[in-house]
């Protein structure tokens, strides 16, 4: 197993070394998008070069690493984030996350979508990129390509607005003001690396209420994957009830701990009982192990799968990123107000 785990860490390695040229930190490129393209690469190139004794570390690292890089992940937030930006802004954010994913789940049902593909989309549109499809995958255990393709549209569509929300900001399209501006990215964009690239262009006034709205997005992952075990759980059983079949454990209700260790640690990280160092290294250890997954997840994928997907999860992340932008503003703009 070791010499799978080392070949995702080199490959690790080298989506870090990337990620720090000039041009994605332009592109605000995070190490994880980065490491799930060249895993990708290696499936579709020397995959079937290299011995199966290194698949079992290939898969480690895309399950038990993925989970605790989803518990360290809390490290970067705090109850107190919650509080500093209102309950205008807590509210705008859950608006946007039950009604992305509820939304892209019955959209993903009226074009026949895989119902894993349209929720892992649905996830990462509505919460956090690709962390969020990350969590949301170890919760439902779905198939590696799968994963690729909703990564896939999150970068896509994130990209996109990172560049298009500063351009419409400067250019007095969005008649808002800094901070409702501020509330409005963080609220709509996907990643959080998105979120820090279109903040930065506009302004720190915008950009340190939008990463601290989006952060509080990412700490309604906990909830949803508490959801979604429990859906989990809930299709197994229908599924149980329909073959005839009689195993016990297959119907057991699903909790996903790392999502509860996730919380946990943000509690503890909200004492601020750790030096502003050590919280830096394990972010950055954090970054590393979830770059690792995301390499692992690439590596299982092949393009063969991905043309079995289709061109529908695109359609319904471009259906999601059009009420991201449109409903967002709505919300921040009109909304608002009668919020506080």
């Amino acid at each position: 197993m070791l010499h799978g785990v080392l070949l995702i860490a080199l490959f690790s390695c080298a989506a870090f070394y990337i990620g720090d040229t000039a041009l994605m930190r332009e592109l605000s490129f995070s190490p994880l998008i980065i490491g799930i393209i060249l895993g990708m690469l290696y499936a579709n190139s020397l995959r079937n070069r290299l011995p199966e004794t290194w698949v079992p570390g290939i898969l480690f690292s895309s399950k038990q690493l993925l989970r605790l890089g989803i518990i360290l992940y809390g490290f970067r937030l705090t109850f107190q984030n919650i509080v500093d930006v209102g309950l205008s802004a807590i509210i705008i954010d859950a608006v946007v996350v039950v009604v992305t994913i509820a939304g892209g789940v019955f959209i993903g049902r009226l074009l026949r979508m895989d119902k894993e593909v349209a929720l892992l989309t649905s996830v990462g549109s509505g919460i956090c990129g690709a962390a969020a499809v990350l969590g949301a995958e170890a919760t439902i255990k779905s198939k590696p390509y799968k994963t690729a393709v909703a990564v896939s549209t999150v970068v896509i569509f994130g990209t996109i607005s990172m560049f298009v929300y500063p351009v419409l900001y400067r250019n007095g399209v969005l008649e808002v003001s800094a901070n409702q501006m501020g509330v409005y990215t963080g609220a709509t964009l996907h990643e959080v690396a998105h979120v820090v690239g279109a903040g930065n262009a506009m302004g720190k006034e915008i950009s340190d209420v939008a990463i601290i709205v989006k952060m509080l997005r990412v700490i309604m992952l906990v909830p949803v994957l508490l959801v979604l075990g429990y859906w989990a759980s809930w299709a197994k059983r229908k599924l149980q009830a329909v073959s005839g079949t009689d195993h016990e454990a297959s119907g057991k209700l699903t909790i996903p701990w790392f999502a509860l260790g996730f919380l946990a640690v943000i509690g503890f990280n909200s004492f601020g009982l750790l030096p502003a160092g050590v919280i830096d290294f394990i972010n950055a250890l954090d970054t590393f192990l979830l770059t690792m997954a995301m390499t692992a997840l690439g590596a299982e994928t092949n393009i063969e799968k991905f043309k079995k997907a289709g061109a529908k999860p695109f359609v319904l992340a471009l259906i999601l990123y059009g009420w991201l932008m449109i409903g967002g503003y709505v919300l921040v703009k009109y909304a608002a107000p009668y919020l506080m």
